[in-house]
C-alpha cells in the first residue's frame, strides 16, 4: 500500500481524529447552565468572567476554572466553588467523557497505516494534559508514536499539578505509557512551518517522506504547503467554525483580542488555500496519500 517515499503521517488531533469542538461545547454548555441555575448568576456574567480566567491561563480547558471566577467565589463563600457546585462539575466531566470519541474509521485507518510501516506523529496546539487524556481515552496510546503538544497551563501560586488533579481524575487516565510526548515551544501557534520542520527533523524524515492532515485550511494546510515536499491533506469533515454553537467558544475563548483578529484574518484568506488532497467524509480517505 505505502509508496517508498511516504513513510510518515503527521496528523492534527482536534477535529481531525476526534470532534474536539463538539465535546467541548457539550461539556461547557452544561457547566455554564447548571452553575448559573444554582448560583443565581447570569450566563452572560459567567461567560465574561470565564473568558478572563481562560485568557489569564492561556487555555479554554482550565481545570481550576470555577475557583478563579470572582462572582462564583463570592456566591459560594465560605465554600470553595468547586465544592459548592460539585454536581455541575460532575455533569461537566461526565459529558466530556461521553462525547470525546474518535471519528469513524480513525482507529482502523491508523492501525492499517502502522501495519504498512508508516510512523504516526500527532501535532496539536492544545495543551499537554487534556491532549494526553484524550489520547488515552480514545485508545490511541501507542497507536500514535510521538505526540507534539504545548506544555500545560500556568497554575495558581502554591498549587501543583498533583494538587489540581487529585481526587477527581486517576493518573492512569492521562499518563501515556507507549506514545512519546514532546512539547512545542511556549507560545507557539499554527501555522508554524518551523515547528513542522522540527518535527520532520525529530522523526528523521525529509519533507518528501511526509503526509500532513488537518482540518484547518489556514493553520494546517497552508503550514504544510509552506514546507516544500510535504503532501497536505485537508480533513474537511472536521471543520467546525461555521457551526452556530461555535459562538460559545468565541465568547469564553482564551484567545486575546489580537488573537481573535488574527484568526479572523486567517479565515478571510481561506479561499486562497487549495489543498492537494481532501478527506471530504472520513479520515480513512487519507489512505489515498499512501497509495502507489
Amino acid at each position: 500500500m505505502a509508496t517508498p517515499n511516504r513513510r510518515l503521517l503527521i496528523t492534527d488531533l482536534d477535529n481531525t481524529l476526534w470532534d474536539w469542538f463538539h465535546a467541548w461545547y457539550e461539556a461547557y454548555s452544561v457547566l455554564i447552565t447548571e452553575v448559573s441555575r444554582k448560583s443565581g448568576l447570569s450566563e452572560d456574567k459567567l461567560e465574561s468572567e470565564i473568558r478572563t480566567v481562560h485568557q489569564r491561563r492561556g487555555t479554554s480547558e482550565y481545570s481550576n476554572l470555577l475557583d478563579e471566577i470572582p462572582s462564583l467565589v463570592a456566591a459560594a463563600a465560605p465554600t470553595a466553588p468547586h465544592r459548592q457546585y460539585k454536581e455541575a462539575l460532575h455533569s461537566f466531566r461526565s459529558r466530556r467523557k461521553i462525547e470525546t470519541r474518535l471519528y469513524p474509521r480513525v482507529l482502523d485507518t491508523l492501525i492499517n497505516l502502522r501495519s504498512h510501516g508508516i510512523t504516526i506523529a500527532g501535532y496539536t496546539e492544545s495543551q499537554a494534559f487534556w491532549t494526553a487524556w484524550r489520547i488515552k481515552h480514545t485508545g490511541l496510546d501507542g497507536i500514535i508514536d510521538t505526540l507534539y503538544s504545548a506544555e500545560d497551563h500556568d497554575l495558581p501560586e502554591g498549587m501543583s499539578i498533583t494538587d489540581l488533579r487529585t481526587g477527581y481524575i486517576d493518573k492512569d487516565s492521562y499518563d501515556l505509557k507507549k506514545t512519546t510526548h514532546r512539547h512545542t515551544p511556549k507560545g507557539a501557534t499554527k501555522p508554524s512551518p518551523a515547528i513542522l520542520r522540527s518535527i520532520l527533523d525529530d522523526q528523521g524524515a525529509s519533507p518528501h517522506e511526509a503526509v500532513y492532515i488537518g482540518d484547518s485550511l489556514m493553520k494546517d494546510i497552508a503550514m504544510a504547503q509552506a514546507v516544500d515536499g510535504v503532501l497536505d491533506v485537508h480533513a474537511k469533515y472536521g471543520e467546525a467554525q461555521n457551526r452556530p454553537e461555535y459562538d460559545l467558544l468565541r465568547r469564553v475563548t482564551h484567545w486575546k483580542d489580537e488573537d481573535v483578529e488574527r484568526e479572523r484574518q486567517l479565515s478571510a484568506r481561506r479561499g486562497s488555500v487549495r489543498p492537494s488532497l481532501v478527506c471530504a467524509h472520513s479520515f480513512n480517505e487519507v489512505l489515498q496519500a499512501f497509495e502507489a
